[in-house]
């Protein structure tokens, strides 16, 4: 247990990404603080687009339900040229696989994915401290201390750990000394509003492209009577501040007054800020979301980039603080830092491709909606390691169907849903081997999933569609380690007991249990989500 005076850990910020890892780290047993410097949750569009990946780990967390009752599939484009609107898909639509269970990129407004997540974290227990600005941080070998000043004075909190997920203008970062490197395009800013409007079809994604990148485009935010506009200026445009000249701005570009805004909701001046963090942390405080990483409004990365750091930390941070080496702290840079390198030269490259009214840039595929995006060569996931046919360490684990010896079906996330590694044997020599894993007695739990036509026990399964062996690529004995953010963290096709133990001291408390019998190994059970 902590000492009652000092917290496990703070988190700064209570967008997507500092929300994530809270309820991550919350449903981990951890005692957790989350504040936020505005007043109240944030209120506009802002980032609206959820990628497949994020869809996972929301499923996992807990607040995907609400996420899908508050969005929709993207509509198609409408490209008005004059008084036609050629329709074209901007995000091809597919039908779930065995291995992709969300395969669309989800429309939703930033507000509505931040309330479920605000949801989930209220239904575990915590509460978002609002009103509450970042004032002052101190640290030392054991503990970081925040200064946090609100309505009601000055709280000094002490944290064996804070992260600053504060947005692009991070206090965290700056008391930190930590540089942004990139730019800023001050010329090239964009006004984004959500108003209610009357005169335009809701099942297009409306967009009128002009000279000089001179663009606009409005789309139908679901579940309402918004839109969501976005007014590129040009350099020396004064962007208007009221209903009615936002409206005459409007008119003027599109040619069409049958448009009418009735109630403005929310507005923003965005300028595309291009940045990446120097480091992701110093000592005990660490960095995530936007206060890492901003990335111009192209190709929907930034909030699913956000969300998926939360969700790389949180685990590293318990299994930390439960006392494996801090060393694994390290591995969150190195696995995060680049993947936010490549997002920023992809929604970079989309942004410029928009300014020139390139077709291609507003085509979206693969390479946003993040399934592919791989840790492997990373500290957790050596290059030289062992694969299968179709997935090496550092991969994305791809869901399955699978069916229990009770005849029942079941997905194989549902089997990984929860804050626990799993580990899962196909073959009988990969179960036999698998059966005398030792598993430290700290930190996340290990689920053993046995996978075949002689699997027995608690958590045997079969593959009667091969669609685990044609998901993961398996074409003999396998024993796979699936770390608690979904990722695989270790491949044997051989040497099963030896080189997966090995793998498994990189990630867990060094103190280590003997082996228990398989019926009494942990199950999961209702609450195993959290």
């Amino acid at each position: 247990m902590s000492d009652p005076q000092i917290i496990d850990v703070l988190v700064v910020g209570a967008g997507p990404s500092g929300s994530a890892l809270a309820i991550d780290l919350v449903r981990r047993g951890l005692d957790v603080r989350i504040v936020d410097r505005s007043p109240h949750a944030f209120d506009g569009s802002r980032a609206k687009g959820v990628q497949p990946r994020s869809l996972e780990v929301l499923e996992d967390l807990g607040a995907l339900d609400d996420v899908l009752a508050g969005g929709s599939v993207y509509p198609r484009l409408g490209l008005h040229a004059g008084p036609l609107a050629v329709p074209w898909r901007m995000f091809p639509h597919k039908e779930a696989t065995p291995d992709v269970p969300y395969p669309n990129t989800w429309l939703i407004p930033q507000f509505r994915t931040d309330r479920a997540l605000h949801a989930r974290l209220g239904a575990l227990g915590r509460e978002i401290e609002f009103g509450r600005a970042l004032t002052g941080l101190t640290q030392d070998e054991h503990t970081a201390v925040a200064e946090v000043t609100g309505a009601d004075g000055t709280e000094e909190i002490a944290a064996r750990y804070v992260v600053g997920a504060d947005g692009g203008s991070s206090a965290v970062r700056k008391k930190l000394g930590i540089g942004f490197v990139g730019t800023t395009h001050e010329s090239d800013r964009v006004l984004v509003v959500d108003a209610s409007v009357t005169g335009l079809a809701r099942d297009r994604w409306h967009m009128w492209p002009g000279r000089g990148g001179r663009l606009i485009g409005a789309c139908p935010l679901p579940g309402s009577d918004l839109f969501q506009w976005m007014i590129r200026l040009t350099p020396d445009e004064e962007p208007p501040a009221e209903k009615d000249g936002i409206l005459r701005r409007i008119h003027d570009h599109t040619h069409d007054r049958r448009i009418q805004l009735h109630d403005i909701r929310w507005k923003s001046v965005f300028r595309p800020n291009i940045r990446l963090a120097e480091r992701y942390g110093r000592g005990r405080v660490l960095l995530a979301g936007d206060a890492a990483h901003v990335h111009p409004p192209a190709g929907a990365q930034g909030l699913n980039t956000g969300i998926q750091d939360g969700y790389n930390l949180g685990w590293k941070l318990a299994q930390v603080l439960a006392g494996a080496d801090a060393a694994l702290l390290d591995t969150y840079e190195a696995e995060r830092q680049p993947i936010a390198a490549g997002v920023l030269g992809l929604s970079t490259e989309k942004w410029g491709g928009i300014a020139k009214l390139d077709p291609s840039s507003m085509k979206r595929g693969k390479d946003e909606q993040q399934l592919a995006l791989t840790y492997h060569g990373g500290p957790l996931a050596p290059a030289d390691g062992m694969r299968t046919e179709t997935l090496r360490a550092g991969d994305r684990a791809p869901d399955a169907e699978l069916l229990g010896a009770d005849g029942v079906g079941t997905r194989l996330f549902d089997v990984f849903r929860g804050p626990d590694f799993t580990a899962v044997a196909y073959g009988p020599g990969a179960a036999r081997d698998l059966d005398g894993l030792d598993w430290p007695t700290a930190g996340a739990r290990l689920r053993r999933l046995t996978v075949g036509p002689a699997a027995a026990g608690g958590l045997a399964f079969s593959d009667p569609r091969n669609t685990l062996r044609r998901a993961y690529g398996l074409t003999g004995d396998t024993l796979l380690l699936i770390r608690p953010d979904g990722y695989i963290g270790h491949i044997a096709t051989r040497d099963f007991l030896t080189s997966t133990q090995t793998a498994v001291q990189a990630m867990t408390p060094r103190a280590r249990s003997r082996t228990m019998p398989r019926q009494s190994r942990v199950q999961p059970g209702p609450g195993a989500a959290g």
